[in-house]
Formats: C-alpha cells, sequence, structure tokens
C-alpha cells in the first residue's frame, strides 16, 4: 500500500537501466576485463614511461647544447661589421609599432 509508489519509481528504473546496457551492449562489451587487458595496458603503460624518458634525455641535451652557446657567444663577443657581416644589435630604421588611433567619438547617438 506504501510502497505503491516506491515500486512505481524503482521498476521504471530498473526497466531503463536493463534497456540501456542491452543497447550499450552492442557497442561496448560490458564483461569484466580479462587479465589480458591488464597486460596490455601495463606495457602501454611501460613505453609511454620509456618514451618520456628518452624524450626528457634529448630535452636535457639541447638544453645543455644551448646554454653552451650561448656562454660561447657571450664570450666572444665581437664587433661583426669588420668581417663585414651585419651586426647583430637591431637598427635604427625601424619604428617602434604603435597601435592604431582609437576611432572619433560620433557626432549624434544613434539611438535615442
Amino acid at each position: 500500500m506504501c510502497y505503491t509508489g516506491l515500486f512505481k519509481r524503482i521498476i521504471p528504473f530498473i526497466l531503463t537501466f536493463a534497456v540501456g546496457l542491452f543497447i550499450a551492449s552492442f557497442f561496448v562489451s560490458i564483461a569484466f576485463p580479462g587479465e589480458r587487458w591488464r597486460s596490455e595496458r601495463r606495457a602501454n603503460r611501460v613505453r609511454e614511461m620509456e618514451r618520456l624518458v628518452t624524450e626528457n634525455e634529448n630535452l636535457r641535451i639541447k638544453l645543455r647544447e644551448t646554454r653552451l652557446e650561448n656562454e660561447q657567444l657571450k664570450r666572444t663577443k665581437q664587433d661583426w661589421t669588420e668581417a663585414g657581416e651585419p651586426t647583430l644589435t637591431p637598427s635604427d630604421e625601424f619604428d617602434e609599432h604603435h597601435p592604431p588611433p582609437p576611432p572619433r567619438k560620433p557626432k549624434h547617438p544613434r539611438f535615442e
């Protein structure tokens, strides 16, 4: 008697959930994944970690080479104009970029 409202809510939920699982079973396997799935997942994780380690090592090497190159350039600071090559300093030919001026204020408001 008192439970009729409860059944009216639970039964449609269970039926809807069952229909949803049935439809989803056409697209995705609902079964619990087996041991093969775990081993593939573990292998993918190991491959990803190895890839990240090698990428980090390559980036460290590149950073070290760039720092050495920067230090070498600081030590061998020369005026390249004597050798006939252009200087590395920016020339004064270019003016600073200024933003365009703001638009003019309208003489008459569009809406009154």
